[in-house]
């Protein structure tokens, strides 16, 4: 019995993974696309290099930062989007601090993907040493916006991500909630724009056109159902 128990638990376990990283009928007749297989980094490299870097592995079908693993970075997409909607799944470990990072212009005189590209914060909120500003807590808008609601759920657990973009239009959502919603060069924008960090950063949101980075700050992150519709 233990032996069919164990087998069971398996089988399980197999299935739940295949489940993941799929498009319904109904995504598919609208226009989503994959952007993770669910076993391996096909359409993503590490930042300024040709190809993924090992400390980006593909387990049970969820992409996950090893931060003790060689040639650290990272990871964007191959192609770049400029209207879309992305919705990712993540999970943070405790104390971790990521990002998915957008509008990236991947060029070897910006050495970050931050120098370009926006992010929309991935945090534990409850342990995480950048806990101390709304604006830098899970969902937000990094350093200029914070969410407009505290939905994000706490470590090792997993939460969903949304992102629309179109024509400037940013509006975000996590587990099912608003939280942010903000016109690219509107007074609100520009506001939030001189009271950030980024106020001199001359390339900062400056591409309509970029790739998505999945963010490597040094803390254990996972990844799975990650999609993209272009609007």
């Amino acid at each position: 019995m233990k032996n069919m128990f164990a087998l069971l638990c398996a089988l399980a376990v197999t299935y739940s993974a295949s489940a993941q990283n799929q498009l319904t009928k109904k995504e598919q007749k609208e226009g989503w696309h994959l952007l993770f297989d669910g076993k391996t980094t096909t359409g993503w490299h590490s930042y300024l290099k040709p190809t993924a870097s090992p400390a980006w592995k593909v387990e049970g079908g969820v992409l996950q930062l090893d931060p003790k693993a060689p040639d650290q970075g990272d990871l964007v997409t191959d192609k770049e989007y400029e209207n879309y909607e992305l919705s990712v799944e993540w999970k943070i470990s405790p104390e971790g601090n990521s990002g998915i990072i957008f509008g990236v212009h991947e060029d070897a005189s910006l050495n970050q993907t931050y120098l370009s590209g926006i992010e929309m914060q991935v945090l534990d909120n409850e342990k995480a040493e950048d806990n101390k500003k709304a604006n830098h807590l899970a969902g937000s808008l990094y350093d200029m916006k914070a969410p407009s609601s505290s939905v994000a759920k706490p470590a090792g657990e997993w939460n969903v991500a949304k992102i629309s973009k179109k024509d400037g239009h940013l509006i975000f959502w996590l587990n099912g909630t608003e939280i942010i919603n903000v016109q690219m060069g509107s007074p609100e924008w520009n506001e939030l724009l001189n009271n950030s960090k980024f106020k001199t950063w001359a390339n900062f949101a400056k591409y309509p056109k970029g790739k998505i980075a999945l963010q490597d700050h040094g803390h254990v992150v996972a990844f799975k159902n990650i999609k993209i519709k272009e609007l």
